[in-house]
């Protein structure tokens, strides 16, 4: 349902965009390192948005604290229980283990979808392509920037977004990727106009790789920097957030600190498991689909051991029923296991030693998925009217960015 003003989105009301807007996930954020750039004077442009009455505060994000069920959220304004994506990968009902990155398995449309059926200027650009198919569900513009050279974007006549752009596309192991997707967003507003909703969202491959103050984060941020400065000159109001945090998971030598769930099983005597760790994507140089969350699948009869046999372990902090995990994570019950499994900040969860080959990792493992990668960086560009500056005060969500944007912005 919509009027001339208002549409109502996923169970929300959001206010039509009256400015062009954009809102960018910078993936793997961790509030430290924006504290750490604008200790350091690493982002200028971002520290005189911030005295010229934007805003900075700490959000969450959703559980699991994973890519594809955060960006979800984010674009729906919902958590998993609404749009159906508890993380990057489950156990289907068939026995398969399957990526999550097929628009079928959606059940909410995003908020850029429904503007775009009102008629709004509307545009998604992923770093990584194993989003792009979500994101343009519903038919919005889409293109990513591991594959600009491979997909055009059509609606606004644009054949080429490699020649847009002026440079090569990065692969996905560059510290640069992110920063492409920003620039096609930028190449396409100049080219065709001002977008009345964009979204834009990057990689993490910096952030697995370095924590705040390494040489090539320190790039990363200066760059990302200079690019907000272009948005906001363009005249785009910006809002800012992450998908979820980052934590070393390694023990001092370098080795990865990490439980190997089936072999705790196997060896408890618990029959007939199978463990799903929905990090897991293409992308396993950035973590090796190790992460701080997991689903276990037993037996009913099952269920209590197995339970006693994970929560010996050191380092897990949550254990909780499917039943329980629906209510306390928003998580629909049908995508997730029989137990859902979260870890503290420095460890990391496997399914067994032999299926892991860390070998194909970057360097000392740095993850995310736990509770203690939820905290997350919510920043918009203007002044926020007293009501929404005090929810965001008082603490807000990942997912409710384009809230903020569309329904807290000042006229």
């Amino acid at each position: 349902m919509a009027t001339r003003d208002h549409v109502i989105i996923n169970a929300r009301t959001y206010r039509m965009p009256t400015r062009p807007t954009v809102a960018i996930t910078i993936d793997g954020c961790d509030p430290r390192y924006i504290d750490n750039a604008l200790d350091r004077n690493l982002m200028p442009r971002l520290a005189e948005m911030l005295r010229s009455g934007g805003s900075y505060a700490i959000g969450r994000g959703q559980m699991p604290s994973f890519t594809n069920t955060n960006n979800m959220s984010i674009v729906t304004g919902g958590p998993p229980s609404v749009h159906g994506l508890p993380g990057n990968h489950y156990l289907a009902p068939d026995g398969e283990e399957v990526q999550l990155s097929d628009p079928v398995f959606l059940r909410a449309p995003s908020i850029h979808a429904v503007l775009a059926e009102h008629g709004k200027k509307v545009l998604l650009v992923t770093a990584k392509d194993k989003l792009r198919r979500l994101l343009a569900h519903g038919g919005v513009p889409t293109t990513s920037a591991e594959k600009a050279h491979e997909h055009a974007i059509p609606a606004y006549g644009i054949d080429d977004v490699v020649k847009l752009v002026g440079r090569k596309n990065p692969g996905p192991y560059e510290w640069d990727m992110s920063h492409y997707g920003i620039e096609i967003g930028i190449a396409v507003s100049k080219q065709v106009g001002m977008m009345d909703l964009m979204y834009l969202s990057t990689t993490d491959f910096v952030q697995h790789a370095e924590g705040p103050g390494g040489p090539m984060a320190d790039q990363y941020f200066r760059r990302f920097d200079e690019l907000l400065g272009e948005l906001l000159d363009l005249g785009y109001v910006v809002g800012m957030v992450a998908d979820h945090g980052m934590n070393d998971k390694h023990h001092p030598d370098g080795s990865p600190r990490v439980h190997f769930l089936e072999d705790v099983l196997t060896a408890a005597g618990i029959p007939d498991h199978h463990v799903i760790l929905p990090i897991t994507d293409p992308y396993v140089v950035h973590h090796g689909a190790l992460g701080s969350f997991a689903w276990i699948h037993v037996r009913p009869e099952d269920v209590e051991r197995a339970r006693i046999a994970i929560g010996a372990l050191d380092g897990i902090e949550e254990i909780y029923t499917r039943e329980e995990a629906a209510v306390v994570y928003q998580h629909p019950t049908d995508r997730i296991g029989d137990l859902s499994v979260a870890s503290d900040a420095g460890t990391a969860l496997g399914k067994s030693a032999a299926k892991h080959d860390l070998s194909v990792l970057a360097g000392p493992l740095r993850s995310h998925g736990g509770r203690h990668e939820q905290p997350v960086p919510i920043m918009v560009s203007h002044p926020l009217d007293e009501q929404h500056a005090e929810q965001l005060r008082i603490g807000v969500m990942n997912s409710d960015i384009h809230h903020l944007l569309l329904n807290g912005v000042r006229a």
